[in-house]
């Protein structure tokens, strides 16, 4: 179910299962501290501390210090300050500094070889998961600071909730499957109504559509609870705040990914109900380009008018734009030339006002994004779309011929107008990295990213193509040629200069045939 959409996993792994989690207030700061100290990463830094103590207990002359300031009999504490910190400034040799750097050297390089085997061997940063399951609890993080303190039961809650959390960002950060789903479970037998569980479960675990459905459904009621229950909290700090937003994202994740589910198990006017409902819900959400699922399952009802409607909506000059909204803008105006369009007539005729509005519609799709057309015709063999897509780009080219090949199929002559015209906009733009016709130049480094987003035995389309000219290869030729030439002639004058003149004779001094002679005198 590839469809580009805006939210992936990094906005779900961001967002709160149930109430956002907070510290049990019986815990004070020492209780915290000696928790952290006794974490996994409490060894490292005793040894650094150890090393670092006994590194500079000859430059800092700690004893000395010491017998000099008993000796002073000052009366005043400031000139005992004073003279304390005169004393530490002097007694600071270069071999403190040597030390110093020397320390400092040696720790960086201890944490940074165990935390590349660390890396290698769990395929995460050991102090990132410190940090965010030791520290940012200590330091009284953002999630900490969302619960209030309150009864015994609100505290048990917080704390299943904190734990929850962790227990997602975990699993959303695992690279192996099964992990993720085990993290996934953990985080159920925690909480049961958390709603990011399920839905890593749908995507992770589910074999087929209408498993996927059941579980999103599941993860849709324990969203619009958790939801109900952020907006009620949602004035009360900027924290509760970022929670309602993050409660929102997952909702309309969920929904969306119902809606999916829905149009692929035939349902078809139910995900546009739930299309719609969303869009009305949640209007300031049009990042998530929900508007082009829509498209899709109007395409497929062959609901023309309604797909009009939402382009007039979305295909504004203020909003982004995408190949979706351009090429069925294209399609919407070539559906009503395209059953009677001939090359050859129109040769003679001329274009209609229709037929011009229909080849400007498709100039501006291919100069959006001129992958399209190759998927389209099939010039280039289709692969299954990528998780992840880069608009104007080849992996978006994919994605839209993937879902909308058949509804330009479905169009009588709608291809055959698309192959006559679409290579005429490259004559509008001879330099599209440098200045567009309709839009903004062409990024050259699509080609980059869509080699890391598709698979490797697919052949990344590249526009503009790197196609080296004839006369720079002959140019290329001849000075190669004469340079070597010139090489021999230095190096073997007297081979060279028999060589030259047997060329010569044969192409200048050779005599004609008389016979030839003979032609040509009667001619």
């Amino acid at each position: 179910m590839a469809d580009g959409d805006g939210l992936g996993e990094a906005a779900i792994a961001a967002a709160s299962p149930a109430s956002a989690p907070g510290l049990s207030p019986s815990l004070g700061w020492r209780e915290r501290l000696r928790a952290g100290l006794a974490g996994t990463g409490a060894s490292l830094w005793f040894v650094a501390g150890l090393g670092l103590l006994y590194a500079l207990r000859v430059p800092l002359r700690l004893c000395e210090n010491l017998a000099a300031e008993s000796l002073c009999g000052l009366k005043t504490q400031r000139h005992l300050r004073h003279l304390r910190v005169t004393v530490f400034l002097n007694s600071l040799t270069p071999k403190f500094y040597v030390a110093l750097t020397g320390t400092s050297s040696l720790i960086s390089g201890l944490i940074f070889i165990f935390e590349w085997w660390y890396f290698h061997k769990h395929g995460t940063s050991f102090i990132e998961q410190v940090s965010v399951s030791h520290l940012r609890p200590l330091m009284g993080g953002t999630e900490s600071s969302i619960s209030e303190p309150g009864s015994p039961s609100n505290n048990r809650e917080s704390e299943t909730s904190r734990q929850n959390l962790s227990v997602m960002q975990k699993a959303w950060r695992e690279r192996n499957p099964p992990a993720r789903i085990k993290a996934a479970y953990q985080a159920l037998e925690l909480n049961n109504d958390c709603a990011t569980a399920y839905v890593l479960l749908a995507e992770e675990e589910a074999t087929t559509i209408v498993d996927a459905e059941r579980l999103f459904k599941q993860a849709l009621k324990a969203g619009e609870t958790i939801y109900r229950r952020s907006q009620q909290c949602q004035h009360q700090s900027p924290q509760h705040e970022a929670q309602l937003r993050r409660d929102t994202n997952v909702l309309v994740y969920i929904k969306r990914r119902l809606a999916m589910c829905a149009r692929k198990l035939g349902r078809i006017r139910e995900a546009v109900k739930i299309m719609r409902d969303l869009m009305k819900e949640f209007p300031p959400l049009t990042m998530l380009n929900i508007h082009e699922n829509l498209l899709e399952s109007l395409l497929e009802l062959q609901a023309y008018a309604d797909v009009q409607a939402v382009l007039a909506k979305y295909d504004d000059i203020s909003l982004p734009k995408s190949a979706a909204i351009c090429y069925t803008a294209a399609l919407l105006k070539t559906r009503t030339v395209s059953d009677k369009f001939s090359p050859e007539t129109a040769s003679r005729r001329g274009l209609s006002t229709a037929e011009i509005n229909a080849v400007e519609a498709i100039h501006r799709a291919v100069e959006f994004n001129p992958h399209v057309p190759k998927y389209l015709l099939e010039m280039k063999s289709l692969i299954l779309p990528p998780e992840h897509i880069l608009k104007r780009g080849d992996s978006e080219a994919i994605a839209y011929a993937f879902f909308h090949l058949q509804h330009w199929k479905r169009i009588e002559g709608a291809l055959h107008l698309l192959q006559c015209t679409w290579e005429g906009t490259f004559r509008m733009i001879p330099y599209p990295l440098e200045k567009g016709h309709l839009f903004y130049p062409y990024p050259s480094c699509t080609e980059t990213a869509d080699r890391e987003l598709l698979p490797s035995f697919h052949h990344v389309s590249v526009y503009p193509k790197k196609e080296i000219p004839f006369f720079i290869h002959f140019t290329a030729g001849l000075c190669s040629s004469t340079a070597m030439i010139a090489f021999l002639t230095h190096q073997f004058p007297e081979i060279m200069g028999v060589f030259a003149k047997a060329v010569l004779g044969f192409f200048c001094l050779q005599p004609r045939h008389p016979q030839f002679l003979s032609k040509t005198h009667k001619i």
